[in-house]
Order: structure tokens, then sequence, then C-alpha cells
């Protein structure tokens, strides 16, 4: 009986470990809106999931600093609704760092023809800041696969 019980608190431990909470759910429906206004073609939508601010840091080909050199960077990189192509998300892990930022890690997808650029697949990790109008990035670094 006393190791059904000590099995019984492990899963519901380990259940608990995976519930999403508030902070979790709020960071990826920041997320999830980036991903409909990225497939949109809206990139300026797209962006207002960064913190508007000169401190933020994107590292992906090469390094960004502030809000307006990583939308001029997203711009180059994607001129066309074709370079762009379908984003997604997957493999979403949150880890609050304290009640004012988070991380995030996961893999994204970009579904894209050969003359948008082929397919496109990588890992990302964000810092995420909770900020008076709601979770912003305030750190981006985005590692492509290699090419298969």
């Amino acid at each position: 009986m006393k190791r059904l019980l000590t099995l019984i608190s492990a899963l519901a431990l380990a259940c608990t470990l995976h519930a999403q909470t508030p902070q979790s759910k709020a960071i990826i429906t920041v997320l999830n809106q980036s991903a409909v206004d990225w497939n949109r073609g809206d990139l300026d939508a797209f962006a207002t999931s960064y913190k508007n601010s000169p401190d933020i840091l994107f590292i992906g080909h090469k390094i960004s600093r502030g809000y307006a050199q990583m939308l001029a960077t997203y711009h180059s990189n994607y001129p066309t609704h074709e370079k762009m192509g379908t984003l997604s998300f997957t493999q979403l892990e949150t880890q609050p760092l304290d009640a004012h930022f988070a991380t995030v890690t996961g893999r994204f997808h970009l579904e894209r023809t050969p003359a948008g650029g082929g397919n496109a697949d990588g890992f990302f990790l964000l810092v995420m800041e909770n900020t008076p109008t709601g979770w912003k990035i305030v750190r981006d670094d985005t590692t492509a696969d290699a090419p298969k």
C-alpha cells in the first residue's frame, strides 16, 4: 500500500510539473499569434511579439540589436510572402525565471516552395519579459538546422 501511495504521489507531481501555468499559457498565446501574423504575411504585426526597445537582441546568421534592426533584418531576409512561407512551432517549453522573465525553447518549421527557398527548420531559445503590454521577446537565439 505504501508503494502504491508513493507511486500515486509521484504521478501527481509529474502531472503538476507538466501542467500549463497562466504564465506559460500567456507566453504560448503570444507565440501562436506571432505565427498567425507571419502566415498572413504581416512582418510588422509579427514583430509586435518583440519588445520595442533598443535593448533587444536577435541572434541568427548575424546579431541584430534593437527593435528597428531586428525588424529590418526580417524584412531583408523575408521580402515576399513566398520567402516567408508558413510558420509553425513545435516542442514549446516555457520555464519561468521569476515574475517578470521566462525562457521558451522550441522548434520552428517554415513550409516553403523551392522558389521561396525551400523548407527550413531549427531550434530557438527566447527570453521573454512580462511588460505592461504583455509578454514580449527580449532575446532570440535561433539556430537553423543544417541543409539536408
